[in-house]
């Protein structure tokens, strides 16, 4: 149970950053911080996109917690994967883009719980739209919102220099920087500094990180991601830092 005279750092995404025991970079991220001075909550469901997390009610839930003077750090994209919005759309996904455009579909399938549940169709958004959404309901509750870049993925391409890159962006980089800017987030580039990371590790000792598929990692690999966020914190000069625990 979260301390009430703390602020709380909740984290809300997908399974990189929640997913069994200790899989998530979630479940490490508690330990570099001071938890006399601040609560860290893992909030973040597997399979989730930055639409589902919503639909079903898991935000109204971390939106209860919420209080003034706590942070939200916002991962989403890796079950966001969509096509531009039409009738026609299938699956979890959020519609393509940051815009305000918007279609009816059928639910593909009932909710019992949160703002769908009982109903047949719902209003599907872009991937954009829902993130402001997360931004606007944060600061109406008098909490900060920041972006996290989408984190990595095991998949290697030669470069012009010949030798494997890692792949650094899924399509979502450059929404996140638009809806940053447009909505005066932070963003914070964990994308990178992990990228960056297994780069110098190379693509054979990188795949020890990875034992499930190219987008889960190991326990290892989660303390890793988790680093990364921090650096990345660092790097952005986020008020969180103050947080930390001294080295």
């Amino acid at each position: 149970s979260l301390n009430p005279n703390l602020p709380t750092i909740f984290i809300v995404g997908d399974s990189t950053a929640r997913n069994k025991a200790d899989l998530g970079w979630g479940d490490h991220f508690a330990h570099y911080f001071d938890l006399s001075r601040v609560n860290v909550a893992n909030r973040a469901i597997a399979g989730r996109s930055s639409r589902s997390y919503i639909d079903e009610g898991s935000w109204d839930r971390v939106l209860a917690e919420m209080k003034p003077g706590d942070y939200v750090l916002l991962q989403m994209g890796h079950n966001d994967g969509g096509t531009p919005l039409s009738a026609n759309f299938k699956g979890r996904g959020s519609g393509k883009g940051i815009g305000n455009e918007s279609v009816e579909i059928p639910i593909p399938r009932p909710y019992k719980t949160g703002p769908l549940a009982g109903k047949t169709m719902e209003t599907l958004h872009t991937y954009g739209w829902y993130n402001r959404k997360y931004i606007a309901d944060a600061r109406a509750k008098g909490a900060t919102p920041i972006l996290l870049t989408v984190t990595i993925r095991d998949i290697w391409t030669p470069g012009p220099d010949g030798k494997l890159h890692i792949e650094r962006d899924m399509g979502f980089r450059t929404y996140d920087y638009e809806i940053a800017a447009e909505e005066h987030v932070p963003i914070v580039d964990m994308a990178t500094v992990a990228a960056d990371k297994f780069e110098m590790l190379g693509p054979e000792t990188t795949k020890l990180l990875f034992p499930i598929d190219h987008t889960h990692t190991s326990a290892v690999g989660a303390e890793m991601n988790a680093a990364s966020v921090v650096t990345a914190l660092r790097n952005a000069k986020s008020p969180l830092v103050a947080y930390l625990k001294t080295p």
